[in-house]
């Protein structure tokens, strides 16, 4: 019974990600009016799978950093009821904030998840460990990304490479762009749900991410309008020229924290380059961005409170 409702909360929790995070690399796309909201979701979801089963050979460090391993004690990590209350946490988390249209990060809702099922479970986090491994690159990522956001808005448009209006060659380039901010995300989200998927005994690592991958690109399909509009059109107003610089920042931040094992919130990098272009345009919605930070500023205590209940019970029944 244990192994299933594992299975089954790994598996909602790769869905909720997929259905709050598949849009985030392809917003622009959506945004600058370079497409439609269903043409960029298929795209985003079609290169975010392609990036999921790369991690399988990419981002093996982080596969084994969200085990939990020097977070909390071992045979807490080893225990079912531990790895299906992280689930449950990141993914209710996940799931409340789709259904009220904010981008918040999966990765913070699982970090809040393992300390709160940690401290349900033993009473014993190692916080400095939390701290190096998740804490820091999490939230300096978005400020990285504003800046960096900001700065390539201005170094495109200072050399006039910034054009107001779409053309063939700003939309393949706007394309191949976000494509790879997507791929960038899946290589990066991927291993941390697999991880979990990893308790279920016997499953070997390949069908792990399979599995993940395939859950996250339904959810990609089925349940991205809300938060769509959202990262498309309310954060900030964009041309295609403005949109193609915000998916390059997010693209290159994303892909290098992968290649180097940090998980850093696609969320973040990709609210975060285009609220840094939102200002440095003049055009950011400022009542909106303060709602997503307020939502980001909830996900860690959020996920480890419901992480924590749902220990709570795994124990008790």
């Amino acid at each position: 019974m244990t192994i299933t409702i594992l299975f089954l909360a790994v598996c909602f929790v790769a869905f909720t990600n997929g259905a709050n995070a598949n849009f985030k690399g392809v917003a622009s796309l959506y945004g600058s009016g370079t497409t439609t909201l269903r043409t960029a979701a298929l795209w985003g979801t079609a290169a975010t799978f392609a990036g999921s089963i790369a991690a399988l050979f990419l981002a093996g460090g982080l596969l084994a950093s969200f085990r939990g391993r020097g977070i909390v004690p071992d045979e807490l990590v080893a225990s079912r009821e531990f790895v299906c209350a992280v689930a449950a946490g990141g993914a209710l988390t996940s799931f409340l904030a789709t259904r009220f249209g904010f981008p918040v990060s999966t990765t913070h809702a699982l970090v809040g998840a393992l300390a709160g099922a940690g401290l349900a479970g033993s009473g014993e986090v190692r916080f400095a460990a939390l701290g190096k491994l998740f804490f820091y690159p999490l939230f300096f990522s978005p400020v990285v990304a504003a800046v960096a956001g900001a700065g390539a808005f201005l170094i495109l448009k200072s050399v006039r490479l910034m054009p107001d209006r779409r053309t063939p060659a700003l939309d393949v380039l706007h394309f191949l762009s976000t494509g790879a901010a997507s791929f960038a995300r899946g290589l990066n989200d991927t291993p941390k749900m697999a991880a979990l998927m990893l308790a279920v005994p016997g499953l070997e690592v390949h069908w792990g991410v399979l599995i993940v991958a395939l859950a996250v690109a339904m959810g990609g399909v089925l349940d991205v309008d809300r938060v769509a509009e959202t990262l498309g059109k309310k954060v900030t107003g964009m041309n295609p020229g403005q949109g193609f610089a915000a998916s390059l920042v997010t693209a290159g931040l994303v892909t290098t924290a992968s290649l180097h094992s940090l998980p850093v919130s696609t969320t973040h990098v990709s609210v975060g380059s285009l609220f840094g272009m939102g200002v440095a345009s003049r055009q950011v919605h400022w009542r909106k961005a303060g709602e997503i930070l307020l939502a980001w500023v909830s996900t860690v205590p959020c996920g480890a409170l419901l992480a924590a209940l749902a220990y709570g019970l795994m124990i008790r029944f």
